[in-house]
């Protein structure tokens, strides 16, 4: 079972990251870098919401029935989304005072979101 979880959630994590980072990302340029909150929730929201799909079919897929997995996934999705509403606070925070320090606000305009353009890292 522990390749098998490694892998689900390795899989899960990377397409999850990169769905949650795109959302916010999407967000921002069309809100003019307004509502925040708004954005670190939705985009918490489809990113935990594309791992908990990927996850708990690869990992646990045939071992258990349908309506658990589908309860797993919900709860899961809720669960960090309800954390990440709890410490948008702290958020906030933190992504102001790097903003001030750092002395940046990046929009992600006119960017590929193709994972797959290595020839484009640099």
């Amino acid at each position: 079972m522990a390749p098998r979880i490694a892998a689900a959630s390795l899989t899960a994590f990377l397409v999850g990251s990169f769905i949650n980072a795109y959302v916010m990302s999407r967000m921002k340029v069309a809100s003019h870098g307004k509502n925040f909150s708004a954005r670190a929730i939705l985009s918490t929201v489809a990113g935990e919401g594309a791992d908990s799909l990927i996850f708990f079919p690869l990992a646990f897929g045939g071992l258990m029935p349908v309506s658990e997995l589908a309860k797993m996934m919900l709860v899961q999705v809720i669960l960090k989304t309800l954390y990440e509403v709890i410490v948008l606070p702290v958020t906030i925070r933190v992504v102001k005072y790097i903003k001030r320090v750092d002395q940046s606000d990046v929009y992600d305009e006119h960017i590929s979101y193709n994972v797959l353009k290595i020839s484009d890292i640099n």
